[in-house]
């Protein structure tokens, strides 16, 4: 009677085990699509500008300007989603901020004597050589940040305190402009944020279970899928590349760091007002 007693107790055993793989898959693969959901939401201001950029290619433009029809409907998208509570005036605000910090950028780089790249398309608003609508293509990255924040109760353990971060911010965006002067130093700069956000870690919850990454790999990440975001719009003809004059050519891969570093900019922004607002409650500095 010990033998089937023992197998008894082996068989219950695997099925026990099994059950456990099962439902540890099972939870994965629920979390992962939890997780999609909160980006696409995260995106949403993103998302809609670029369906508006895809058809606006295909489609006619209601008389507009193309440039014109994106600007008018990035408005009007703004005001929907305040209107809607998606986002809040006070969030309206910081978006408004990136999209001056955007458009100094675009009138610098595409002045004739840098031409780092160029808007071809006739439009009625512009500012020199550049389409209003440009700027809220650097909005879209601050929403982004607003609502993940929001979507994953984000929050920042070891976070540098204001008099590293902001420093931080004025050195990585002044050498966008001075880069054209003097040496390109963002390699340093790169150097520097390691050191500075190494030990910094972001934690999010998807569904019930919070996890934790490194900052610095986010970064990274998140300037990867906006080099490829960026891929398709220079494919769309938002904006283009002197490589890309003469036909449709894959983004340099060095733009990821430069994106990198302005998606530095956004989030060192971002973060410090939250830690501003909620007096720390989202963002540990120790």
């Amino acid at each position: 009677m010990i033998f089937p007693l023992r197998k008894t107790i082996t068989t219950t055993s695997m099925e026990k085990r099994s059950k456990n793989i099962k439902n540890y898959f099972k939870d994965y693969i629920t979390e992962f699509f939890i997780f999609v959901r909160k980006e696409l939401r995260s995106c949403i201001f993103a998302g809609l500008f670029f369906v508006l950029l895809f058809f606006s290619k295909y489609i006619t433009s209601f008389g507009l300007a193309r440039y014109d029809f994106l600007f008018i409907s990035a408005i009007i998208i703004q005001g929907l989603l305040i209107l809607l509570k998606i986002e809040t005036v006070d969030e309206l605000k910081v978006i408004c901020v990136f999209h001056a910090i955007g458009l100094g950028l675009e009138l610098f780089k595409t002045h004739p004597a840098i031409h780092s790249w160029s808007y071809p398309e006739k439009g009625f608003f512009k500012i020199g050589t550049v389409p209003l609508y440009s700027g809220f293509m650097y909005a879209s990255v601050a929403s982004y940040i607003i609502q993940s924040w929001r979507q994953f109760n984000l929050k920042l353990v070891r976070y540098p305190p204001y008099w590293v971060s902001i420093p931080m911010c004025f050195l990585i965006y002044g050498n966008f402009f001075t880069k054209h002067i003097v040496s390109d130093i963002r390699v340093w700069l790169i150097c520097l944020l390691i050191i500075i956000f190494a030990r910094t870690t972001i934690r999010f919850q998807v569904s019930k279970r919070r996890r934790a990454m490194p900052l610095l790999l986010s970064f990274f990440l998140i300037a990867f899928f906006i080099w490829l975001a960026e891929n398709i719009s220079t494919f769309l003809g938002a904006w283009q590349y002197p490589s890309q004059v003469n036909g449709w050519s894959l983004v340099h891969l060095n733009k990821i760091s430069s994106w990198f570093l302005l998606f530095v900019i956004s989030f060192i922004t971002v973060a410090d007002l939250m830690l501003f607002k909620y007096k720390g409650g989202k963002v540990e500095t120790n």
